[in-house]
């Protein structure tokens, strides 16, 4: 009898600790999906999506850094051993650099559309690829393989908007595959160094190493915006979110969820970025909202709670 009662609030008090988990991913992808609508703002401004790119991630890094030292916690620069410093640099590169570059490529060379639909099947591959790896501990059952391809044929509603036409572009698609692929690995990488290091050091190491990795690009590519530009209130600000909210916060909280809920059912809630892109478009550059839109919605949700269903 004692037993019983002891494990109802203890059953309850886990349910309040995962709903928290799942509502830091949803805010966190939500924070996500307005990044294109703040980032198409400054590509109005003149300014290229690897200049945007790089000055998000060295603003939040210094950030990270500072605010690490103004806790007063001891900094860590390296990792423990060569292997984990390489591991921290892939994670730089396939959360951030080579991420980036394939997915704002990719929309020189291809539709939009296309590359919203390739890049937000990463849920599916990132499951695969984990589940491969990790037989065992990422437990893939039945209802949730279909509640996220309920989730991901929502996810295409969303996006194609009521034109079911794609336009083939063999370069673009495969560099916004690449871009889905990037994320799909970082996923995998994320969850063996979490076993080891904290979510702030791992996050310090991805802004570290993504501003290293995306310097050679400025071989090819030379030039940075003048800095009245970088003055103007608008471009400013933009920035100022991109930086501390989308990317020093949203890293961090991602990261950390990654490792309270796992890989697959965080990586699930990528399916929820198209209708906080709609939603914050709408917002603020008053485009509509469809009946496409309401129903991919429903079947975004309807996928999400079947991924999380239990018995």
């Amino acid at each position: 009898m004692f037993c019983s009662r002891l494990f109802v609030p203890l059953q309850s008090k886990n349910m309040k600790r995962e709903f928290w988990y799942h509502f830091v991913a949803l805010l966190t992808v939500a924070i996500w999906g307005s990044t294109f609508v703040f980032t198409k703002m400054l590509l109005q401004n003149g300014l290229s999506p690897a200049q945007i790119f790089t000055l998000r991630f060295i603003l939040a890094y210094v950030l990270l850094e500072v605010g690490t030292l103004v806790a007063g916690d001891k900094v860590k620069w390296l990792s423990n051993s060569v292997k984990d410093e390489v591991l921290m640099m892939l994670l730089g590169v396939t959360g951030g650099s080579l991420y980036f570059l394939t997915e704002n490529a990719s929309l020189v060379y291809t539709t939009a559309t296309n590359t919203s639909l390739i890049v937000c099947t990463c849920p599916i591959f990132a499951m695969l690829l984990l589940k491969l790896v990790y037989p065992k501990s990422e437990r893939v059952t039945k209802t949730m393989v279909l509640g996220s391809v309920i989730a991901c044929l929502g996810m295409a509603v969303v996006v194609l908007n009521g034109r079911f036409v794609l336009h083939l572009s063999p370069l673009g698609d495969m560099l916004a595959f690449g871009a889905c692929i990037c994320w799909a690995f970082y996923s995998l990488m994320m969850k063996d160094v979490l076993r080891r290091y904290g979510t702030i050091f791992i996050t310090r190491k991805v802004f570290f190493y993504g501003i290293v990795t995306i310097l050679p690009y400025y071989l090819i590519v030379p030039g940075f915006p003048p800095i009245e530009v970088l003055l103007r209130p608008v471009v400013l600000l933009n920035l100022l979110f991109l930086s501390v909210v989308a990317c020093m916060l949203c890293y961090v909280m991602w990261n950390w969820v990654i490792g309270k809920l796992g890989a697959v059912v965080a990586t699930n809630w990528v399916y929820f970025n198209p209708i906080t892109t709609i939603l914050f478009a709408w917002w603020l550059l008053d485009e509509n909202i469809t009946i496409w839109f309401l129903l991919g919605s429903i079947l975004i949700i309807a996928g999400m709670v079947l991924c999380n269903y239990k018995k």
